[in-house]
């Protein structure tokens, strides 16, 4: 069996919504002590236990209201008066929402998508940087998961959900747009593609022409990508767009 540690690791590169519950003070007769600790998830399901009984079953309903709300609750519940328990004291917790890892798909393992990957990973996200050019990849470290591969078969691979988000640099125009397109048929969370002014309108009207995607699903493609900094080396092209990554994982996150 999975430890609580193993548990919220589990949880934070998955896609469940889960809340850790920690008994943070006691006080007179309860049934765990401070430290003791339960996940509840979003089907009220738990892993682990501060005690059973009432309690418990008070814990889990406020849990999955720190669920809707995505913020940090401290709660205290008296025993007795409260929830009619035999133990006479009082417990004090704080429920707090596991996050989920952002999944960051980087197609083009060049200068940009290579630095950019090893930042992103240092900053928590969960990286996967696809190309099919193998020599690109020598100083990848293992910590990343490198996709040696045509961006089809790993567009096909790949899972694309509300914690997605997708970076597009790679060395050819034509497969950004093919990239660009079937990746926008899969909702991710987010979609930016690198390129100059004169890149993302010639991109936008042959996308348009050929009818692989609407004005609607261009309008949601951020491109060309990145917060500007004025940057000039690939290093610091990477942190501009890193930088808007952490924008957007933030303001979801609160």
């Amino acid at each position: 069996m999975n430890s609580i540690y193993e548990q919220i690791v589990i949880i934070e590169n998955g896609n469940q919504k889960a809340v850790l519950c920690t008994i943070i003070a006691t006080k007179g007769s309860s049934p765990r002590k401070v430290g003791a600790k339960m996940i509840v998830f979003e089907n009220a399901s738990i892993f682990g236990t501060i005690g059973g009984g009432a309690l418990e079953k008070k814990v889990i309903e406020e849990a999955l209201k720190v669920l809707e709300t995505n913020l940090p609750v401290i709660v205290s519940h008296n025993l007795v008066k409260e929830l009619e328990m035999c133990c006479g004291g009082t417990v004090e917790l704080f429920l707090e929402p596991i996050m989920n890892k952002k999944k960051l798909l980087i197609f083009g393992a060049g200068h940009i998508g290579n630095s950019l990957a090893r930042f992103a990973y240092e900053l928590d996200f969960k990286v996967s940087l696809i190309d099919e050019r193998i020599e690109l990849f020598e100083n990848i470290g293992t910590e990343i998961n490198c996709m040696i591969e045509n961006h089809v078969s790993a567009i096909e691979k790949s899972t694309f959900d509300s914690n997605t988000y997708v970076v597009i640099v790679t060395h050819d125009h034509a497969f950004d747009r093919e990239i660009l397109a079937l990746c926008s048929k899969r909702n991710p969370a987010y979609i930016g593609m690198i390129g100059s002014q004169r890149k993302v309108e010639v991109a936008k009207k042959m996308l348009l022409s050929s009818e692989l995607l609407d004005e609607n699903e261009i309008s949601k493609v951020d491109m060309p990508i990145g917060i500007d900094i004025s940057a000039k080396t690939p290093q610091e092209i990477a942190i501009s767009i890193l930088a808007k990554l952490i924008e957007l994982r933030n303001s979801t996150e609160n």
